[in-house]
């Protein structure tokens, strides 16, 4: 094969992967779907994805951006063959720039290194999705992967300041910089960030940091009725206090918690709330005290404020246990991120209710109902094909739903394979047009990631069964 030839020339062969096993790794992700690439390179450089991508456009070969594949919407999946380019391997740079509190580092490396790192300087990277310890900050990056603190300190979006990218044609540009304020020209930097790696490779990245808060406080909360929780987070809200995070999780996700880490949950309730505030000390336990009355009234029949950081641990790791559990109940797992505005929680709390009922179902509620991030689980079997039909019908009914209530298709997992069918729903035929364009412009020749956000020709709806 001659383009095989031609990247022996760019990447040492130990670093070039085309044996069907390996292949077959690299087939999946997080999400539904399986396409087999035709090859998988490991490049450490700018330099040489950029002369990997310029290959790729001398044979039109597709190409695959890929961190750690924990995607839930198929965003790494390689739909047409070509080539992946596993950037799980670029995570030599990870330096923390203290006197402009601000992170630079490679793609590859974890959310969670960030993390750690920031705090050894007393500082803070506030993004923290649930696979924060195995997901790459490219990945985040390219799919404005948050997670439960985007409730009180804003999307990836608002601390990614600069970057570095291979540009769909090769060439390698920097975008942003090192300063907070920065409106030189178009905002391409935000243009990248949520771009599901359509737009551009990124290959560094540079971060805001914040002071980490001195103090936090974290409770547990039930309720006997599902739409007791919703109320009470709204209500909450509703009076001014600001949360760093408000998890809520349903009856199905606590026992489902509870058979895979047992921690002593209550499993004859039908929601739990987390609820997490922080800043000066005195502010903490006030703000911590008056949620734990509001969930009281709204109904809760048990609340309970972590004494101590091993209690407040505790806590989370069920809300992070929440997703693994899940996988270990039935064989196929449909996941998805509808997200409403905050005052319409309750409502679509309710109806994902009746399309569970519906379907007949097993449909599972967890996610970052602060901001109004729900996540619908559906557990299922692909083996089945009546049933699957029945998922895509609630699927699709779930996106109508959110879009109804005044909300949108992703707040964080991305669009991807799963969701292109519906954005005219959302954004119109002339706001997907615009889009198309964007990505026409910086990608003439449409290698870079295809088959992501935009719908295939004929495709009118998720398609879970074989047709």
């Amino acid at each position: 094969m001659k383009v095989l030839v031609e990247i022996k020339q760019i990447l040492p062969e130990e670093r070039i992967l085309c044996s069907v096993a390996d292949r077959s790794a690299y087939s999946y992700d997080a999400s539904f779907g399986e396409y087999m690439p035709d090859m998988v390179v490991q490049p450490r450089t700018a330099l040489e994805i950029s002369k990997l991508v310029q290959l790729a456009n001398r044979h039109r070969l597709p190409v695959y951006p890929r961190g750690s594949a924990t995607s839930l919407s198929g965003g790494p999946l390689p739909v047409y063959g070509g080539m992946v380019l596993d950037l799980a391997q670029m995570k030599d740079k990870c330096e923390i720039d203290r006197e402009n509190m601000l992170a630079i580092v490679s793609p590859g490396v974890t959310t969670g290194e960030i993390h750690r790192k920031a705090e050894e300087y007393g500082l803070f990277y506030p993004p923290d999705p649930s696979s924060s310890h195995v997901c790459t900050i490219g990945g985040n990056l390219l799919e404005n992967s948050s997670g439960p603190r985007g409730l009180k300190y804003g999307t990836t979006k608002e601390y990614v300041i600069g970057l570095e990218v291979v540009t769909p044609t090769g060439e390698i540009v920097r975008t942003g910089g090192k300063t907070v304020k920065n409106v030189t020209g178009y905002d391409l930097t935000r243009l990248i960030v949520g771009s599901e790696g359509t737009l551009a490779i990124v290959t560094e990245a540079i971060l805001r940091l914040i002071p980490k808060p001195p103090a936090r406080k974290t409770l547990i909360a039930t309720f006997e009725e599902f739409v007791a929780s919703g109320m009470a987070i709204t209500n909450i809200l509703a009076q001014g206090i600001l949360p760093v995070a408000m998890e809520m999780m349903d009856q199905q996700c606590i026992r489902a918690v509870e058979n895979f880490q047992p921690i002593g949950l209550p499993t004859d309730v039908a929601a739990m709330i987390i609820i997490e505030v922080d800043g000066h000390p005195l502010a903490v336990e006030e703000e911590i005290m008056r949620c734990a009355e509001m969930c009281k009234q709204a109904g809760a029949s048990h609340v309970q404020v972590a004494q101590n950081e091993e209690e407040r641990t505790k806590i989370w790791q069920a809300r992070k246990n929440v997703s693994p559990a899940l996988a270990q109940v039935g064989p196929t797992k449909i996941s998805e991120d509808a997200t409403v505005p905050r005052n319409q929680i309750p409502a679509m709390m309710k109806r994902l209710r009746e399309i569970g009922e519906k379907y007949q179902l097993n449909l599972f509620v967890f996610g970052h109902a602060g901001d109004g991030n729900l996540h619908p689980v559906i557990i299922t079997d692909r083996q089945n094909q009546a049933e699957m039909k029945r998922v895509e019908d609630a699927v699709s009914e779930i996106f109508e739903a959110a879009v109804l209530l005044g909300g949108t298709l992703s707040g964080e997992h991305g669009i991807g394979t799963m969701k292109s069918p519906y954005m005219e729903m959302e954004l119109g035929t002339v706001g997907v047009q615009l889009m198309k364009k964007i990505k026409e412009a910086w990608d003439p020749n449409g290698i870079l990631n295809p088959g992501k956000i935009f719908p295939r020709p004929g495709q009118t709806k998720v398609v879970l069964t074989d047709e």
